[in-house]
């Protein structure tokens, strides 16, 4: 997302697992996860609330044009709802994309994103040179990418643009990796996803 017009102060990077081990080698701040997984048959995940406006700064739907744009689309939740702590170069594509949907509905916003040639033209040149920090999408479409953040209210919340809005997972979380962790072990648990998952957080470079 650097290549976008991040701040080069912050990361997407991988996390090599849920135990507090492996949680403790992420870098801090970490602002969002973003989770890989393939959902099985019982989908205990929380629904999502039609009202993202009280919830979240930033939330957007996910549309049927950009099913293999999902990992972009969780990028955006984790990153878009950090803008008082992460920067964008002036003028850049991230930084044209949030002023211009600043005001629009999340439906609004998937299509100024389906319409917005130079963001997929950059995420494609870059995903084809094996350079860019973005989820892809691509290589698998039973695969499916959510978002977890914290958000004002100190509120665990899943942002996934195939539900309704943005979903409360937890009312008092106290550490965001710790929390997202208990909810897909517990979903792990249930069968509701498959092991067949993957983790990535946005933090700040060491």
């Amino acid at each position: 997302m650097v290549s976008l017009g991040m701040s080069d102060e912050w990361q997407i990077g991988e996390i090599f697992g849920l135990d507090d081990d492996c949680l403790s080698f992420v870098p801090q701040p970490c602002l969002g996860v973003i989770v890989t997984f393939e959902q099985s048959a019982v989908d205990d995940a929380k629904p999502g609330s039609g009202d993202d406006s009280e919830v979240v700064q930033f939330y957007m739907k996910q549309t049927g044009t950009l099913d293999n744009a999902c990992g972009i689309i969780a990028s955006l939740h984790a990153i878009l709802n950090h803008q008082s702590q992460i920067t964008f170069q002036e003028g850049s594509i991230l930084d044209r994309f949030a002023k211009a949907t600043n005001a629009l509905s999340p439906a609004d916003r998937a299509k100024y994103l389906e319409d917005f040639k130079e963001f997929k033209e950059m995420h494609q040149e870059e995903a084809n040179k094996g350079q860019t920090d973005v989820p892809s999408g691509t290589d698998d479409v039973k695969h499916h990418f959510v978002a977890f953040i914290r958000n004002s209210s100190n509120q665990l919340v899943e942002l996934d643009g195939l539900k309704d809005g943005p979903a409360i997972i937890e009312d008092n979380c106290e550490d965001l990796l710790k929390g997202v962790a208990k909810e897909l072990q517990r979903r792990l648990e249930i069968n509701s996803i498959s092991e067949s998952m993957s983790m990535m957080a946005l933090a700040k470079k060491p």
